[in-house]
């Protein structure tokens, strides 16, 4: 489908009179079309285990997270797009923070749009995981979806229908948390095909409650990648990054409720999951100091500055390693850095 662009009266004129003599004129780069389709692919899911809720969106399109994704802690998730009625977002999650179902909130914003309903597609789970999805009769093939228990998938101007099909099973089979679900279900779609036009952006939003930073906030996992070559592989990425330094806030959270043992498990995991990143390590150190483990937090705090040893100037100001900062062996790490004026 090719959307003509609003033209004012004078270009109108001086396109009309050039085409009568042979030259063309090109239009003001100002002048852009009124409308464009978020043509995309996307899953919405729920994870019975923690309550967490979430969507991943990869699309030929700019900044399709700025766009698709809508999700609230305790509440639901929704992804809307193809001739995308950004209204749903908010308007679902306040329906469904009163109790109604997915489908009977879908069913709701339908009807309230009766004019465009057709051109819409959705996706939208609750805080009880059920879900529901919907596309439009003049949304551009391949266009369509599928729900399972806690998920629901759906695409437009896709390769083929295998899309929504390989990130429904791959929702299904993956372990882990729900944002290495959705990571896991995105490439599985891409994999298998994707937007037919190609790759632009990329997007992976998780809600839980208390779970953004210092338990603050309900943004758990909130990443966007708005134009890039290889979306996807970014956003995997970034998804890495993003969960090592949420288990990293969780473990600080943990730290400060005196919880030591579940605090050095959970800074422990994030770890293990980039080895690359010694800044990890200086927080595991800090946290055993905490914990009153001493010659192990040296041993970390050794590591860490061997590897980042622009650390040793935080080191001899961090209260959190107030207990070592008397010991011989802490001085000698830190070196003239533990010299405070």
């Amino acid at each position: 489908m090719t959307f003509t662009p609003n033209r004012p009266s004078w270009l109108r004129s001086l396109i009309l009179f050039s085409s009568l003599l042979g030259i063309p004129v090109l239009a003001p780069a100002s002048v852009t079309p009124e409308t464009e389709l978020v043509h995309t692919f996307s899953i919405v899911g729920f994870d019975p285990e923690n309550g967490d809720l979430g969507v991943a969106v990869a699309s030929k399109f700019f900044a399709v997270g700025s766009v698709v994704p809508w999700a609230e802690a305790g509440v639901g998730a929704v992804a809307t797009q193809a001739s995308a009625n950004t209204t749903f977002g908010p308007k679902g999650l306040a329906m469904m923070r009163t109790g109604t179902a997915a489908e009977e909130a879908l069913k709701a914003l339908l009807a309230s749009d009766a004019q465009g309903s057709e051109s819409r597609q959705v996706g939208i789970v609750d805080a009880q995981g059920r879900a529901a999805t919907f596309t439009g009769k003049t949304c551009m093939s391949w266009a369509g979806g599928l729900s399972g228990k806690s998920w629901a998938a759906q695409g437009n101007i896709l390769v083929s229908r295998a899309t929504v099909d390989a990130m429904g099973r791959k929702f299904e089979s993956t372990k882990g948390e729900l944002a290495e679900r959705l990571m896991a279900a995105l490439e599985a779609g891409d994999a298998a095909g994707g937007d037919s036009r190609g790759r632009q952006s990329a997007a992976l939003l998780v809600v839980r409650k208390a779970g953004g930073y210092r338990a603050l906030n309900d943004r758990y996992i909130d990443l966007r990648v708005d134009d890039a070559v290889q979306p996807i592989v970014e956003l995997r990425r970034l998804v890495s990054i993003a969960l090592a330094n949420a288990w990293m806030q969780h473990a600080y959270t943990l730290t400060e409720a005196g919880k030591h043992d579940e605090a050095l498990a959970e800074i422990g995991r994030a770890i293990a999951s980039r080895p690359q990143e010694k800044e990890l390590v200086y927080h595991r150190a800090c946290m055993l100091a905490r914990a009153g483990k001493k010659d192990e937090a040296l041993a970390d705090l050794g590591k860490a500055l061997r590897a980042v040893p622009s650390l040793a100037k935080q080191a001899v100001t961090d209260t959190d390693l107030e207990s070592l900062r008397s010991d011989p062996r802490f001085k000698a790490l830190a070196g003239s850095s533990s010299k405070t004026p």
